[in-house]
């Protein structure tokens, strides 16, 4: 079963989403059966990506909070998250593009190892305070996953994987997607925001119930039949 998600490492409720999501997922008898699909999103692509702005700042300059409202907003994202088991460092985080957070993402994929660089990146930009639109400490968060620091900086300084991820954006569009994080459960279903892990459990059940128990007594000759008529259905 294949679960597609929609994310920018910016959104503090991606990160909450993710681990609800996780939560869910763990108590779940076939996770074994689940695989994982990370796509980019960017909430915010005119940032610049040599000037980062702490949460306050862009909460009043780009969206025109006062900055009382903004710390008050932010209070409660932070409370919410420890909910999840995340501990926000929102005076710590850095606001800026994300665009080259992207591109390691991407990079990771080809790996195998998305889901951990997603985690890194979250946790560098919401917990370390990290810049996660920087070159260096992008290629830093590569190595200690395993990725060759080469090739992590040839991905991130070329328009290597500038492709997959104005296609996600894209994608993203064609779908009506405007806001994240946004799970796609096997085509079938959506699931949107950040919600609790039993909201997940229950989406993630009903889905493996209707687009994968039914196949899994049948034969591959069977499933051969079903994916040409599928086919000719279009």
């Amino acid at each position: 079963m294949k679960i597609e998600i929609w994310s920018d490492v910016m959104c503090p409720f991606c990160y909450i989403g993710k681990n609800n999501f996780e939560q869910a997922l763990e108590q779940l008898p076939f996770k074994d059966e689940v695989e994982v699909e990370w796509k980019s999103f960017q909430l915010d692509p005119t940032l610049d990506p040599l000037k980062p702005q702490n949460t306050i700042e862009y909460f009043k300059e780009k969206k025109g909070f006062p900055a009382e409202q903004a710390a008050q907003m932010i209070g409660q994202v932070a409370q919410m998250g420890k909910g999840s088991g995340i501990d926000f460092d929102f005076e710590k985080a850095l606001i800026i593009n994300t665009f080259n957070a992207h591109k390691l993402l991407h990079l990771a994929k080809k790996y195998g190892k998305a889901n951990e660089m997603e985690e890194a990146l979250f946790k560098a930009h919401f917990t370390d305070g990290k810049n996660v639109g920087d070159i260096e400490e992008l290629i830093s968060l590569a190595d200690h996953l395993g990725i060759d620091k080469d090739e992590a900086k040839q991905a991130l300084v070329s328009d290597e994987f500038d492709y997959e991820i104005n296609q996600d954006i894209q994608e993203a569009k064609n779908n009506g997607i405007s806001s994240v994080p946004f799970f796609v459960l096997n085509g079938k279903y959506a699931v949107s925001g950040a919600q609790p892990a039993e909201v997940f459990a229950d989406a993630l059940q009903q889905t493996y119930k209707e687009t994968v128990s039914p196949f899994k007594d049948l034969s591959q000759e069977e499933l051969h039949v079903i994916r040409i008529t599928a086919v000719f259905k279009f």
